[in-house]
């Protein structure tokens, strides 16, 4: 798998430092595109966002709604397929471990993702829905690039529908299906985003260091986003339509509808930022953008970091974790992200793995013996 461009590391104790977010153990460009999807989903979070107009440049930051997270679960699914053996699934023992590992770090995820919501931040937490997306990939990580993805593009097809009724379920306007939902990650509804992992798993199996693979990455995930949005577009169904509620659901790219239309958008369009941040880190880019591949080396740290930075704030200077209008009044945007990158750069360069996905790989490793040595292209 090719790596990022040689430079000369840092003599002394720093080598090894230097050499866990550079050498050839990680995938640069991952862990740019995570560091992105990290970034976004802050965004997406504390900023006042206007709906997205492409003739107007103010609103381009709309861009990271919906888009963000669902570039983190494709991720996901590139991260599982590298530590199940790249492009060759591992044989049958290795494998066996490996699975069981990645079920060891469903359930810490599920755990973690629980306590985040127990801070009261008014977002919709992630990590429940991504724990499930884990246990969901497991049968898959057996299957080559093919069947992975014609997997994939079947998902993406069929799930949406059936989302649509599922979410009219009278389930969700109960008392318990309230307290459920949070639970399962039900805003990133794992029946439709299983197929944004498997596309990632199938990524890794066709080789996402390969580049061929990455040039194709980015050109059929655009044509995917112009196919998605632009049909949305040109399709008329909306809220003040005079279409059925089932087919106004469904017939949409708005952020995290679950539609149709979404899905084959925002589903490209994660294909092909991942796409091009593979390619850019073929290049002297990748030096230029290494804070930002600090972030995504941890990503669970940085998600969880900036959470619990927000629920202490807010709790202190506004008196309530749950205040959103008043955080975002208080445009912590900035300071949390450059301290964010700052941190994870210093820590990376000076300390190493993040400290959370250090947590989660020595429980996991506590499963057995016999998967791989490569966990880092998990998370970090």
């Amino acid at each position: 798998m090719a790596s990022a461009p040689e430079l000369n590391a840092p003599a002394g104790w720093l080598a090894s430092r230097w050499t866990r977010l550079n050498g050839p153990r990680r995938v640069a460009g991952v862990d740019l595109a995570r560091g992105l999807a990290v970034i976004g989903m802050i965004a997406a979070h504390v900023l006042w966002i206007d709906d997205l107009d492409i003739a107007d440049a103010a609103t381009w930051v709309a861009v990271v709604e919906g888009r963000s997270s669902i570039l983190f679960a494709t991720l996901a699914g590139v991260s599982i397929g590298l530590v199940t053996g790249g492009r060759t699934p591992l044989e049958a023992g290795a494998m066996h471990t490996a699975r069981m590992r990645l079920a060891v770090r469903a359930g810490l995820l599920w755990l973690i993702g629980l306590a985040l919501i127990a801070t009261g931040v008014p977002v919709y937490v992630i990590l429940p829905a991504y724990a499930i997306l884990f246990l969901l990939a497991l049968p898959l990580t057996g299957l080559g690039a093919k069947p992975l993805l014609m997997i994939a593009g079947g998902l993406a097809l069929v799930m949406p529908v059936v989302q649509v009724g599922l979410d009219a379920a009278p389930v969700w306007s109960t008392a318990a299906g309230q307290i459920v939902s949070p639970l399962i990650g039900w805003h990133y509804p794992f029946p439709v985003w299983i197929a944004f992992v498997a596309a990632g798993l199938g990524v890794a199996r066709a080789g996402a260091g390969r580049p061929a693979v990455q040039v194709r990455l980015l050109g059929y995930g655009a044509a995917l986003a112009v196919l998605g949005y632009g049909a949305d577009a040109l399709n008329g169904v909306g809220p003040a339509s005079g279409a059925s509620s089932f087919w106004a659901a469904l017939w949409t790219a708005e952020p995290h509808s679950t539609g149709l239309w979404e899905v084959i958008g925002s589903g490209g369009f994660a294909l092909a930022v991942l796409g091009a941040c593979l390619l850019a880190c073929r290049t002297v880019v990748t030096w230029i953008v290494l804070p930002l591949r600090a972030v995504g080396a941890m990503p669970l740290t940085a998600y969880v970091v900036q959470l619990v930075v927000w629920a202490v704030v807010a709790t202190t200077v506004l008196g309530s974790a749950g205040d959103l209008r008043g955080f975002r009044d208080l445009e912590p945007f900035w300071p949390m992200t450059l301290g964010l990158v700052l941190g994870c750069t210093m820590w990376a360069l000076l300390v190493g793995r993040g400290p959370l996905e250090w947590a989660l790989d020595r429980a996991a490793r506590a499963v057995g013996r016999g998967a791989p040595r490569d966990a880092d292209r998990l998370s970090g």
